[in-house]
């Protein structure tokens, strides 16, 4: 149940990423599923092409699954959450001053390279 509700918070997190800052899979999906999940690298990038399939790569999705690298569920999961999770970040960064926005990203940014380069 745990980490169902992990999954939920991954997809909202990217879903309203997603929608304020036009971010989503590799920045947000993976390192959450890496940090949070606990999944090995692989893993979690073929899990977040489930989420993201049909405008990333079905082919992409095809090898990563053919190798057991996917979790189809938790993929499933946080697609669902992240699209309707976008539209509120959408409607968020249509009222945020674009000065704010930046640098809100840009912190974004540098807590997950430190976290990525610090991380088991």
């Amino acid at each position: 149940m745990t980490s169902i509700i992990i999954d939920i918070l991954i997809g909202i997190a990217a879903g309203v990423l997603s929608g304020l800052f036009g971010i989503g899979g590799g920045i947000i999906i993976i390192p959450a599923l890496i940090f949070f999940r606990h999944f090995p690298q692989l893993k979690a990038q073929g899990t977040s092409l489930v989420a993201m399939l049909p405008p990333v790569g079905i082919f992409a999705f095809l090898e990563y699954y053919k190798k057991g690298n996917v979790d189809v569920y938790s993929g499933i999961i946080i697609c669902v959450t992240m699209l309707i999770a976008a539209k509120y970040g959408a409607q968020l960064a249509a009222v945020l001053p674009v000065d704010i926005m930046k640098k809100i990203f840009g912190i974004f940014i540098i807590l997950v390279g430190i976290k990525t380069f610090f991380g088991k």
